[in-house]
């Protein structure tokens, strides 16, 4: 049970202007208690006591704001202090009211789930209260014009500060095109974003320690509305910020958040089994300004996206509050199948796959095994000794399995899964690796990132533009002297295009055709390469689909292409060649938006 001044605390904010009600005569430790606005009984709120310091209040009907919404956690109490904007919507998307297009009905459900399966619905009368002994459901559920239906749950267990939550949805949200829950925190109650292992965590860069994502400080934006710079007289002049730099490979973070004043706020995340884009999907994940904080839960997101949204899933998170410690562990959520959320799959209607090992690898490099269909995503890290793998908790299905070196697809197959199964493989025989190939020469490795070229260790938290980049502008890579630390990771037609590639053949080399292969991991405005060799000039390959931005908000993480140019043998000769590699486009953009390319690796070889 709570203190009295808890108790007391909670009877004042009952009784405040937001919501012009009288508190009722006692709280119950875990309790609904139904609110009604302006003692308006059109105008329900639930105020839910989690019995563990934590009590948040879920609004029932629609304000008529454009930042707020029926659906959001209109206040979050923690030990009695505030973490929600009361300005701006803790909240799916920017409001469930604003999800579909023609659509502003969200129907808000509130109940008690007791031990042995009883549910119990919130009190309909002002400052009426329900007890319970075990859970709490709200449910919110907003239905498209089109027949498509998102469903979105918090619940609650007894004696927890978290609020863990689901959103299943058969229609995708066109609004914005995207599913995401965003906590909007006061920035004096949150002043810091995570450590540095978390996502959005601490960058160190050049003997400093910052996180990317925050704008304070910051004079105006550099890129879009979204990229920031600093004025000219900070001293972190020429420098960027924004928050796509908070992103992180999904297969690479399992928690977002921050600290403030004896508080810890996070969210943790599930396995992503219903979003989009395999587990090297990069997104934002955070924002820190003036005035608050900005914990985002990314379920799926339309940029840089590679791969259609996934629908039918229940995507779990938790919103956890505590002392400020970093989680180290998933919350227990073995009682999910207690409380009745759609879409659920208990671990019983789940199998597995496993792999004996993995021969073809090359040592020292990682290697990731994905599994992906039309309704999940899954993925295993591959042993470093003999690539053995282990994927649990999948849904039943046909999946396709990729093997990946790094970011690389080099092998692809296809593995049933069966409920409460496993699907055991013998050793998975890598033959798809462009690297296996000999070659004249190569440069960078075909591993799927840009990460071995020059800028390559800042292109997640920092913009092209930014002074502690290296030059993107180049001399001619020299075969044979020169290293994978002399090319650029990215190429602009409007910024460093004509990049060259000086190499030498002897005689003989050139008494037949050679392939000219050039892999890359990301292109923006349709770009695609167009190669010179001496004065022989390549056709220009088809354009690849426009897609978002990406290279210059924190990702290299798009299709990977590999593009062949047959160079005749009459256009080498014996000594130098002149490679000279431009990026084309008929699209129009300008400096770090101008059409460009993302390099994974390029080699010469001979034809096979």
């Amino acid at each position: 049970m709570h203190k009295t001044s808890t108790r007391l605390r909670l009877a004042r904010w009952l009784a405040s202007g937001l919501l012009a009600a009288s508190a009722p005569a006692a709280m119950a430790a875990f309790s609904i208690t139904t609110v009604h606005d302006n003692s308006n009984a059109a105008r329900p709120q639930y105020v839910i006591d989690t019995d563990a310091g934590l009590v948040f209040k879920v609004r029932a009907w629609d304000n008529g704001s454009s930042t707020t919404s029926s659906g959001d956690l209109s206040s979050i109490l923690y030990k009695g202090v505030e973490y929600a904007d009361a300005s701006r919507g803790t909240q799916l998307n920017s409001g469930a009211d604003w999800l579909y297009t023609g659509v502003s009905a969200v129907a808000v459900k509130a109940e008690l789930v007791n031990a042995n399966g009883s549910v119990v619905p919130a009190s309909t009368v002002n400052n009426g209260v329900v007890t319970g002994d075990a859970y709490i459901r709200v449910t919110l559920t907003v239905n498209s014009t089109k027949g498509g239906t998102l469903t979105h749950y918090y619940v609650v267990r007894k004696g927890e500060s978290n609020i863990h939550m689901g959103t299943h949805f058969t229609e995708e949200p066109d609004v914005h095109g995207l599913v995401r829950f965003i906590a909007r925190i006061p920035i004096a109650r949150l002043p810091n974003g995570g450590p540095a292992h978390a996502a959005g965590g601490l960058v160190s860069y050049g003997g400093q320690s910052y996180w990317a994502e925050d704008l304070r400080g910051t004079s105006g934006a550099i890129e879009a509305s979204d990229v920031f710079g600093f004025a000219a007289t900070d001293p972190r002049y020429g420098q960027s910020r924004s928050k796509h730099y908070a992103n992180r490979r999904l297969k690479d973070w399992e928690f977002v958040g921050g600290t403030g004043p004896g508080v810890g706020v996070w969210f943790w995340r599930d396995n992503n089994e219903g979003g989009s884009g395999g587990p090297f999907y990069r997104s934002l994940l955070q924002q820190i300004t003036d005035t608050t904080n900005e914990l985002t839960y990314i379920v799926n997101y339309g940029e840089a996206q590679t791969e259609a949204f996934r629908m039918g899933v229940l995507n779990t998170y938790t919103m956890i509050f505590n002392d400020g410690t970093p989680p180290t562990s998933r919350p227990d959520t073995s009682w999910y199948g207690q409380v009745g959320m759609l879409g659920y799959v208990p671990p019983v209607g789940r199998g597995s796959v496993s792999g004996a090992g993995l021969t073809g690898r090359i040592a020292g490099l990682p290697y990731t095994v994905g599994f992906a269909n039309a309704q999940a995503q899954y993925w295993a890290d591959a042993d470093p000794v003999d690539g053995h793998f282990t994927a649990t908790g999948m849904l039943p299905g046909v999946y396709t399995m990729t093997v990946y070196k790094g970011e690389l697809a080099v092998q692809t197959g296809t593995v049933t899964v069966t409920a409460n199964a496993s699907y055991a493989l013998n050793p998975v025989a890598i033959t798809g690796d462009p690297e296996t190939t000999p070659a004249l020469w190569r440069i960078g490795h075909w591993d799927g990132t840009p990460q071995e070229f020059i800028n390559g260790d800042k292109l997640t938290f920092m913009h092209p533009s930014d002074v502690r980049m290296a030059s993107w502008n180049v001399g001619p890579y020299i075969v044979g002297s020169s290293t994978n630390a002399n090319w650029p990771a990215y190429q602009w037609k409007d910024v460093n295009n004509g990049l060259q590639v000086r190499f030498t053949l002897k005689r003989g080399q050139n008494a037949a055709p050679l392939r000219l292969r050039i892999g890359t991991t990301a292109d923006y405005n349709s770009a695609r390469p167009q190669v010179t060799v001496n004065s022989w000039t390549s056709g220009i390959p088809a354009a690849p689909p426009k897609v978002s931005r990406n290279l210059t908000v924190g990702t290299y993480r798009g299709f990977n292409r590999t593009y062949t140019f047959d160079i005749p043998a009459a256009q080498l000769v014996v000594g130098t060649n002149v490679l000279t590699i431009n990026t084309v486009s008929g699209t129009a953009g300008a400096a770090f938006l101008s059409p460009a390319l993302s390099f994974d690796a390029i080699d010469l070889v001979a034809l096979p």
